[in-house]
């Protein structure tokens, strides 16, 4: 029987197709885009006040880190001059000074959301204030605590042609101070940095909250630093550094590369530089002169020079301005076993949607087997554990015990490398096999293998997570666990532990698809799976969510389903460099974005399979990518396809249709990367609300015959119009 042609738009067909920036969004600008999302939340009046701090700190932090990686980058290529444009036809200087202006306007409104949430935050007892308005006990307690605890800290360094310019750390904060000697009028300029060890705020005693700035309770006691002067003029700022780490190819050693690279990275050169407006003019251009480069920036700051600080006030203890605590449940189908994860998943195969449901089941499961004397090897591939990991525990209590347990631990996790040094050192001294993966590529998957003895022979249990093995996070992210003890899974597991220790190309595998080998190819295998069902006239539809979309062949294939009539809906929380609703590009195709309380973290995507969506007939999988060219190309990632009943319909009816049709906390993406918050048009649904208060499917067991069945979630929505 002959082949149906696809159908495609004639658009599409001629090639009458807009390129550059016309079809692609750029990836810096996007991420903007994204961080301009998490600062409206700041401003989001149904979140406590707390929360929106949180927020609002949150934005700062990423935005330093942006600076400190993806704008350092674009900086290092104009400085060698290199002029290669991205996919959007932007060169790096372009590129810059886009950057620059629309963060510009990002730090103006994050000191206008902190105004108004310190005016907010007073009202309800918690005040950020100036040493002058103290009362005179809490003033005296400032200034005998400055005598005892700060002033002994400081370092006073002059600023004139006799004394270079000082070392400042990454992200330092520092004071400028001009002075005025009483005696004889003689002005002197001096430098003040604060140092790393010192709180960003001082809290007063009492039964008020309030907090007093370091910097301001230094400059309120300059006399002390400075004795006979006067302060005429002072200002702070703040600098950014490059610290990014890149790899070199030839390293022989990575331990040691890296050791030395941690060091470097406190030094790399500046990027940012942050002035307060108050600072003279004369201060200002002497500092610019000294510590920035060509293309890097300077910002000046009428208020609150580094905004992620913020987030130490959030420490305070007032539930009443705070999301009402939530406690994560324990899967019941591993407690009808007795806490046994072994014979529970051996039972069924079981999904676990974190942070609903606790991370500890995971954990579990590792400190069962490090205990288990028919456990005999543990394998994990570890990319962020966290500073306080029973993980790291266990498997260093597993091999003590005289199991074999192999770590691979990924020192090119970005900010985490100094720990997961100290992680492998601890796991080696232990007697864990301890491997470090591939020089040039990360080790992005987040799998565990368990090999334990049953019966006269070996059975493998696994865990396949779309997050990582970090307990903090685990609280925040939204990700799914899925345990297995499918033997296809394990012999598929196995062969993706013996490519990262060995660089063993895996042979054929039962079920998952691995990165950098095969999964762009298997996946844009479904997606034209989709375009020829379409074609035939069958049910053609995708479904995917993820964190960050940018790999230009992907979107042109996107681009390709939707013109031959495949709908696609797609929940990308941050970089979208896909221009949706496009006519004869991708009028087909529906971006959104979910900001609120939990950072979704899932990688899911589903595919109609010629069958209407939601059904159990679409192909359905988890991932640890997203799909950007870093993690296709040039990382270890897994993609895995679900097919046991009841967790293909916890993942698709629930967690992903969930995503579909929440309207409280998402955001529409237009054809010109703009986004717009979606008003609900009629009933009220938050996703996280929903799954904080609802039970889940696969990890319910008998519970869930004994309850009310789960609520069925649908998606609405209206009909085309015929033409």
């Amino acid at each position: 029987m002959p082949q149906t042609e696809p159908k495609i738009s004639e658009a599409y067909r001629a090639g009458a197709l807009p390129e550059g920036r016309n079809r692609y969004i750029n990836r810096e600008l996007s991420w903007l885009k994204f961080n301009e999302r998490v600062l409206e939340e700041a401003r989001n009046p149904n979140h406590p006040l707390l929360e929106r701090l949180r927020f609002l700190s949150i934005s700062g932090s990423n935005l330093d880190e942006f600076f400190m990686v993806r704008v350092a980058g674009l900086v290092g290529q104009v400085a060698q001059g290199v002029e290669l444009s991205s996919p959007d036809g932007l060169t790096p200087a372009q590129q810059l000074a886009a950057i620059y202006e629309q963060s510009d306007r990002l730090m103006e409104s994050q000191q206008q959301t902190w105004e108004g949430l310190r005016a907010a935050l007073e009202e309800s007892g918690l005040a950020v204030v100036s040493p002058d308005r103290l009362d005179e006990e809490s003033a005296a307690w400032l200034r005998d605590h400055f005598n005892d605890q700060i002033f002994p800290l400081l370092t006073p360094q002059a600023l004139d042609p006799a004394h270079p310019f000082p070392f400042i750390p990454n992200l330092g904060l520092s004071i400028v101070l001009d002075l005025k000697r009483l005696k004889d009028g003689r002005q002197i300029r001096e430098l003040l940095m604060l140092p790393a060890a010192l709180p960003r705020f001082l809290r007063i005693p009492g039964s008020e909250s309030r907090y007093v700035t370091m910097e301001d309770a230094v400059m309120f006691f300059s006399d002390r630093l400075f004795p006979g002067y006067e302060l005429s003029g002072s200002g702070t700022f703040r600098i950014v550094r490059d610290s990014d780490i890149e790899v070199e190819e030839e390293a022989e050693d990575l331990v040691r590369y890296f050791k030395s690279a941690i060091k470097r990275r406190r030094k790399g050169q500046v990027i940012r530089l942050e002035l307060n407006d108050s600072l003279p003019d004369g201060v200002s251009a002497t500092i610019r002169e000294d510590l920035l480069v060509v293309g890097s920036s300077r910002a000046l700051v009428h208020g609150f020079i580094g905004i992620s600080d913020l987030a130490l006030l959030c420490n305070e203890d007032r539930p009443d301005l705070k999301f009402p605590a939530f406690t994560p449940r324990f899967p019941e189908r591993i407690r009808e076993y007795d806490g046994d994860c072994f014979a529970a998943i051996q039972a069924k195969d079981i999904v676990v949607h974190h942070p609903y449901e606790s991370f500890d089941v995971v954990v579990a499961m590792i400190e069962q087997a490090a205990a288990d004397p028919d456990v005999v090897a543990i394998k994990l591939a570890l990319y962020r554990a966290g500073r306080q990991s029973r993980i790291i525990r266990a498997l260093i209590d597993a091999a003590e015990s005289g199991k074999s347990v192999t770590a691979v631990v990924e020192l090119k996790a970005r900010f985490d490398e100094e720990q997961n040094l100290a992680w492998a050192a601890q796991l080696e001294r232990a007697g864990v096999q301890v491997v470090y993966g591939f020089i040039e590529w990360k080790t992005h998957a987040k799998v565990t293998m368990i090999v334990r003895r049953e019966e006269g022979a070996y059975r493998t249990y696994c865990h396949y997570g779309t997050g990582n093995y970090h307990p903090v996070t685990a609280k925040i992210y939204t990700d799914l666990s899925y345990f297995t003890a499918d033997p296809q899974a394990g012999h598929d597991a196995a062969q993706l532990f013996n490519y990262i220790t060995g660089y063993v190309e895996p042979g054929e595998l039962s079920r998952i698809s691995i990165s950098p080998i095969h999964m762009r190819e298997d996946m844009e295998a479904l997606i034209d799976a989709e375009i020829a069902n379409a074609a035939a006239g069958k049910p053609a539809a995708l479904w995917a969510k993820m964190n960050s979309l940018v790999d230009p062949q992907m979107i042109d294939k996107l681009y390709e389903a939707s013109a031959a009539g495949v709908e696609i809906d797609l929940v990308v929380r941050g970089i979208c460099c896909l221009r949706p609703g496009i006519a004869g590009l991708s009028e087909n195709i529906r971006v959104k974005s979910v900001v609120g309380r939990f950072l979704e973290h899932s990688r899911i995507w589903a595919f109609a399979n010629g069958r209407a969506l939601p059904n159990d007939g679409a192909k359905l999988f988890i991932s640890s990518a997203d799909w950007m060219p870093r993690n296709l190309d040039r990382r270890v990632e897994y993609m895995m396809p679900i097919t046991n009943p009841t967790v293909h319909d916890q993942i698709l009816d629930q967690v992903m249709l969930a995503n579909l049709i929440d309207n409280e906390q998402s955001w529409s993406m237009s054809g010109d990367g703009e986004y717009s918050r979606i008003e609900p048009a009629g009933k009220r649904f938050n996703l996280h609300t929903y799954f904080m208060t609802n039970p889940s499917l696969s990890g319910r067991g008998k519970a869930l015959k004994k309850s009310k069945s789960v609520p069925k979630l649908r998606l609405n929505r209206p009909r085309k119009a015929q033409s």
